[in-house]
């Protein structure tokens, strides 16, 4: 079926040209942070792939009041607005309670919905009826066809701006599982489909900083499925240092080995649609 092309900036969300969603779990410290936008324009120059910068100025879920939570929502504003007004780049990043979402919506370019807040109906309202794009996760407890629910929310909200991401759902004990049925289902909904990568090989109940909280070694195969797949867009959690990051430090890729981990997925994504263009036809 036809999917809704969203605009972002200047990127075209779900048009034949892959992008990437990229950036440091949560905001760290100015240093890092505009280090890290500056290689992400390089990267998106060099490749030719349109990147959204993401990163969170609150992690609102951490398992344990001892880890880092960001710089909060005024601080953490503040920087995004000045990496977006520096590298002229979209800005992503993600809210938990429905009184975040005017002030995000002066900075953002795109407002996400945590996965585990995708069913609540009042942060879901404020979201949409700020007019921003709104990326809705997909929730580990639903379904991937379940996700029409929040997007109907946002639609009878008024916005049509949707981006749908999967993450991967819950299995067994603390393991995630992305089944690639759940693009097909996702593309059936008709918003553009984004693979967030990283946040799948998450090994929750093992503290992030743990070697053992995230298995690195599956990205470039669940990365490869979700593209042949028919993703519109990447997901992927970056970080010049990812052993020293504040948060999903065993899961984020080096930013060093970005450029070379995305090339032969932009190349794939190519072949992808020539084929579908050719069974269309």
């Amino acid at each position: 079926m036809a999917k809704k092309i969203v605009q972002v900036g200047k990127i075209t969300c779900g048009s034949e040209q892959l992008f990437l969603i990229s950036g440091p779990c949560v905001i760290e410290n100015e240093s890092l942070m505009m280090r890290t936008a500056e290689e992400l324009k390089k990267i998106s120059e060099r490749l030719n792939i349109p990147v959204i910068f993401k990163s969170s100025f609150q992690k609102d879920n951490r398992s344990s009041l001892e880890y880092y939570q960001g710089p909060g929502l005024e601080e953490g504003l503040k920087l995004l607005q000045k990496i977006k007004q520096n590298f002229d780049i979209p800005i992503l990043s993600d809210i938990h309670y429905p009184e975040q979402a005017k002030a995000a919506a002066e900075v953002l370019d795109i407002i996400q919905i945590p996965a585990y807040l995708c069913m609540q109906t009042t942060l879901t309202v404020a979201a949409a009826k700020t007019g921003k794009v709104i990326n809705f996760k997909h929730g580990q407890f639903l379904a991937p066809d379940n996700m029409i629910k929040p997007v109907q929310k946002c639609e009878q909200s008024g916005n049509t701006n949707i981006l749908l991401t999967e993450r991967g759902y819950t299995f067994g004990y603390n393991d995630l599982v992305v089944d690639p049925r759940s693009f097909y289902h996702l593309n059936q909904i008709g918003y553009p489909v984004i693979f967030d990568v990283t946040h799948s090989i998450r090994k929750y109940g093992i503290p992030s900083a743990d070697p053992k909280g995230g298995n690195r070694e599956f990205l470039s195969t669940l990365a490869r499925a979700g593209v042949a797949s028919g993703i519109d867009g990447l997901f992927i959690e970056t970080h010049p240092c990812p052993s020293e990051a504040l948060c999903d430090a065993a899961s984020q890729l080096p930013l060093a080995q970005l450029e070379n981990f995305i090339k032969p997925l932009i190349e794939l994504h190519y072949v992808v649609k020539k084929y579908e263009e050719k069974v269309i036809a």
